[in-house]
């Protein structure tokens, strides 16, 4: 499920587009958080912050942060990986839960560099929480980028951190892991190999198109440009509405799409089941410590009849604090659902 693809040289911007690909509605809606914010990792407790940047993001269910951009550039994005193993918990390393995981670098660093120093420093590591609605226990790796046009892939291979971290990697999309993608790549006509470029919605596919059309994209004459530019490509290895095959969540249609200009920030959004595009300018918004956190909800908001559409940064509405999943809500929820109880 999911590709993401990053342009780091247009025309002196530095963008970003992803899908969202899942099996479900994931209810997405957009935050702001602004800094100041107090938060934990979810987990135990142990890992506390307070928000260094306010950050613009996309959620699942209002628990979990998979997509966004902070007011400094850095942009996280969350995908699924089946390889993925996070590991026993070993409690001499700092701890995120899966739904804090990417907001904890959008509230604390400026650009990859910073956060690929401090994962490699504390080794730290990703807790998996179950999806109380589905029963789902996902499967995740984590990419970043910034307005450098720096790049980060983050997984976690049989309990082993992997990090990939270069501006040479501005493609990821599924399985296999990382390693093996760039590998694959390398056997397709363009990338070294002689395979003519492949066509299906297999995450390998997909990871080789993005690949080859990001390379091939013409400078833009605007920012405008540049955001339609990067909608081409993302759209070319979007994935058509579909039963899920079984066994393979991967396989899902896409539901969702955003660009993200990290260099004049902009974070762009497009539901694939209504008309209307939305965007955020994050100049137009106010990040302040002690200003609250507000919601645009994108159920309501993207009616076909009425809805928003264009520049929404001033159409978020004050809401209650952002209530990242955590393992004690988890548990709570298990317990409470089990067997007499």
């Amino acid at each position: 499920m999911c590709t993401r693809v990053v342009w780091p040289d247009a025309n002196g911007a530095v963008l970003v587009g992803r899908n969202m690909d899942y099996h479900r509605d994931l209810a997405t809606n957009l935050w702001k958080l602004p800094r100041g914010v107090r938060r934990n990792d979810g987990v135990d407790g142990d890992l506390a912050w307070t928000s260094t940047y306010g950050s613009v993001v996309a959620t699942a269910f209002d628990m979990i942060s998979v997509d966004g951009l902070n007011e400094a550039g850095l942009a996280g994005h969350v995908l699924w990986l089946a390889e993925s193993v996070y590991g026993e918990r070993d409690a001499t390393r700092p701890a995120l839960s899966q739904a804090v995981w990417m907001q904890y670098f959008l509230d604390n660093f400026a650009t990859v560099a910073e956060a690929v120093d401090w994962i490699q420093s504390t080794r730290v590591q990703v807790v998996q929480l179950t999806d109380p609605a589905s029963g789902e226990v996902p499967a995740i790796h984590l990419a970043l980028d910034d307005a450098t046009g720096d790049s980060a892939i983050i997984e976690y291979i049989d309990g082993r951190l992997e990090v990939h971290h270069s501006p040479d990697y501005r493609v990821m999309t599924n399985s296999p892991k990382y390693d093996e993608q760039l590998a694959l790549l390398a056997t397709v006509e363009g990338f070294g190999g002689d395979t003519p470029l492949p066509g299906t919605t297999l995450a390998t596919d997909r990871f080789a198109r993005a690949a080859y059309y990001v390379d091939r994209l013409e400078q833009p004459d605007t920012p405008l440009q540049a955001i339609a530019s990067m909608f081409s490509v993302i759209r070319n290895v979007a994935q058509p509405f579909r039963s899920p095959d079984p066994g393979k969540p991967d396989a899902s249609q896409t539901i969702w799409q955003v660009v993200a200009d990290l260099t004049n920030r902009r974070y762009v959004f497009e539901s694939t089941t209504r008309p209307n595009i939305v965007w955020v300018d994050m100049a137009d918004m106010d990040f302040g410590a002690g200003s609250p956190e507000t919601k645009l909800d994108l159920g309501s908001s993207l009616a076909l009849e009425g809805g928003l559409a264009g520049n929404v940064s001033g159409a978020f509405v004050e809401h209650a604090p952002l209530h990242f999943l955590t393992l004690t809500d988890v548990r709570s929820l298990a317990a409470t659902a089990a067997p007499g109880s």
